[in-house]
């Protein structure tokens, strides 16, 4: 006789004899969302089976349909929200269903806040196993709207320019970006408008032919717009009387550059960069400090929760003036910088040469003289520093998602500071590392996060950690 189906107490289906519909691809259940993953998609199961559903909340009810299934794993396509999540919110943006540049606007602003820091405590507790670490809540912004001061969109075939889609490498032609400043918009438009009127060859990543790559723009701290062309060859048509139309199109204009990006890979610049016109450089202040940004300059695109972020990481530094210290992933100075006001000295050691030139540029801006810059690898220059009698007292370190190769903190441990204060983007390499850091005798005091970008999934977080006998 054919079987029919049921559902049993509206989760899952099961046929008559209480067995379960095998999860295939194309099938459609009712499944309870009880999570969220790294990347903010919904976490429900299936006879203990993890299901992961983009657009699904906590404690949300939703019809899925199955599109991959793996060992240990399916994917679904969110069909239908059947009993809704108090903190489900309705997108603010035209272009969230498709494009990839956000993950929870479907989310309250302060449910994002609370599943934030809920992602630095799991990893805390499962990848780092560590415990009595007081991690709080975690520190939003009051307006999370138009924040970012950097745009790097791709142009794709008719020059359409703005976000891939989710999970593809389809471009999402896009006006306007509400989590970017409003100056990044009118960038956007204007080299738009103008490469239409000039017919620039969009660039295509499969037969490695056209010109025009990504759109750049960067806006400083007194609006000051900076326009960057990423292009695919150094010859660029008609240059002059291009910069003159985007001159008339952005009036206000301070700097635009071409940068060459002519290898055949997905990183978005390349080494080489032209000035068309204007300055070489914008400005942007946290703190009350200045700094020159080019184009190639990493830069936090939040300036505001920039400043929560290094406030909290010199907090945690607990300086009286009499310290030495080592900033061991420094960048073009800012955390140094930021620590130079209330330590007795600053060592910023970063091993991009151009980003050390535009630190000892910023340090000299700001008339700041006892921040000293190295070029280098950590793992080599901190040995030669405390060989050459360099004590420090505190070790700060913001290093990229992968975190830190063992070897470097195993170069922190060896120089015995009294605290580390590592700034993280990743919670799980940042509970890794911690791990480690326990071994080699180092205790994780207590964890801040902090949402640098609002409406992602992504997290940051500075941890106190001090050396096992120095008590706190």
């Amino acid at each position: 006789m054919h079987k029919k189906t049921i559902w049993n107490e509206k989760l899952g289906m099961r046929n008559e004899d209480g067995k379960s519909q095998l999860l295939t691809p194309n099938s459609k259940f009712l499944i309870e969302i009880s999570g969220l993953g790294s990347n903010g998609e919904g976490v429900g199961k299936f006879d203990g089976l993890a299901v992961f559903v983009e657009g699904a909340l906590p404690n949300e009810i939703v019809n899925v349909e199955i599109e991959t299934v793996k060992k240990n794993y399916a994917v679904g396509r969110l069909v239908e929200v059947v009993e809704k999540s108090s903190e489900r919110a309705e997108p603010f943006c035209p272009l969230y269903e498709t494009c990839g540049g956000c993950q929870l606007q479907h989310m309250n602003y302060s449910a994002q806040l609370k599943w934030k820091r809920q992602q630095v405590v799991d990893a805390i507790e499962r990848i780092g196993k560590l415990n009595g670490v007081a991690i709080s809540e975690t520190l939003g912004m009051e307006n999370p709207l138009r924040y970012r001061n950097k745009m790097q969109f791709p142009v794709g075939k008719n020059l359409r320019v703005g976000c891939y889609a989710r999970g593809s490498h389809k471009i999402i032609d896009t006006n306007s970006c509400l989590i970017q400043n409003a100056g990044n918009d009118r960038i956007l438009n204007a080299v738009k408008k103008v490469a239409q009127k000039f017919n620039l060859q969009p660039y295509d990543e499969d037969t490695h032919r056209g010109f025009l790559r990504h759109v750049m723009g960067r806006v400083g701290c007194d609006g000051e717009l900076m326009a960057v062309l990423v292009t695919a060859t150094e010859k660029f048509p008609a240059a002059k009387n291009f910069v003159r139309a985007l001159r008339n199109e952005l009036p206000d204009v301070t700097s635009i550059q071409q940068n060459v990006q002519t290898f055949r890979n997905n990183v978005i610049l390349g080494r080489d960069t032209k000035i068309l016109f204007g300055k070489p450089t914008i400005h942007d202040k946290i703190g009350g400090l200045k700094f020159n940004i080019s184009a190639r300059s990493f830069f936090q695109v939040n300036t505001a929760q920039a400043e929560v972020l290094y406030k909290t990481a010199l907090d945690f530094c607990e300086l009286h003036g009499r310290e030495t210290v080592i900033d061991a992933y420094c960048g073009t100075g800012t955390i140094s910088l930021f620590l130079a006001k209330k330590a007795r000295k600053v060592f910023g050691v970063e091993v991009v040469s151009s980003a050390i030139n535009d630190a000892k540029k910023n340090a000299r801006e700001n008339n700041i003289r006892n921040a000293e810059f190295i070029v280098g690898d950590a793992v080599k220059i901190l040995p030669k520093l405390f060989n050459a009698g360099i004590v420090a007292d505190v070790v700060v370190v913001d290093p990229p998602r992968a975190g830190c190769d063992k070897k470097v903190l195993e170069t922190f441990a060896a120089m015995r500071p009294e605290k580390i204060i590592y700034v993280s983007c990743n919670p799980a390499t940042l509970a890794r590392d911690l791990a480690i850091l326990n071994e080699l005798g180092y205790r994780t005091k207590k964890i801040q996060p902090v949402d640098m970008f609002p409406f992602t999934s992504h997290v940051e977080s500075v941890a106190q950690i001090f050396r096992t006998e120095v008590k706190p």
